[in-house]
């Protein structure tokens, strides 16, 4: 990632604006052991408690990372119950990514967030039709699946 990925313009902005990077070998210790860290690259999303919200292990191009990012960010307020401020990262991955990786999950993950904000289940329905069309291969059109008979 140090060749292609890091040293793009749009990823070290995006990183510097929104994260404190932090830079490790996989075996550097105590944080590979703190962390888990089996194999590098391993990116984590931490809140400023160090409670996990995101792991990816591997290579991502440019085109990728940022919008698992965003999901990572997204997950920072969903875990903590913060719906309203996820809601528009989610968006964001589906209108500016809507093919990456990330998307499926972020579609999946705006459903439940949107029903868990307002306790209307058409955000749940909603979510399983956008992932039945849009991604109908996602393993996340299974884990929404029961929405479909709201």
């Amino acid at each position: 990632m140090d060749a292609v990925t890091y040293p793009n313009e749009e990823v070290s902005e995006f990183i510097s604006r929104n994260f404190v990077p932090l830079k490790l070998r996989f075996d550097a210790q105590p944080f590979a052991a703190d962390f888990n860290v089996k194999w590098t690259p391993t990116m984590i999303v931490i809140d400023q408690e160090g409670r996990e919200h995101m792991r990816s292990v591997g290579f991502l191009p440019p085109d990728e990372l940022i919008p698992s990012l965003l999901l990572g960010m997204a997950k920072v307020f969903f875990d903590s119950d913060r719906f309203p401020e996820a809601l528009p990262i989610l968006e964001k991955v589906l209108f500016s990514f809507p093919k990456s990786g990330a998307a499926p999950e972020a579609a999946y993950l705006q459903g439940v967030a949107g029903f868990k904000g307002s306790h209307d289940p058409q955000f749940l329905k909603r979510a399983y039709e956008k992932l039945l069309s849009d991604y109908p291969g996602s393993e996340w059109v299974n884990r929404a699946s029961p929405y479909r008979l709201l």
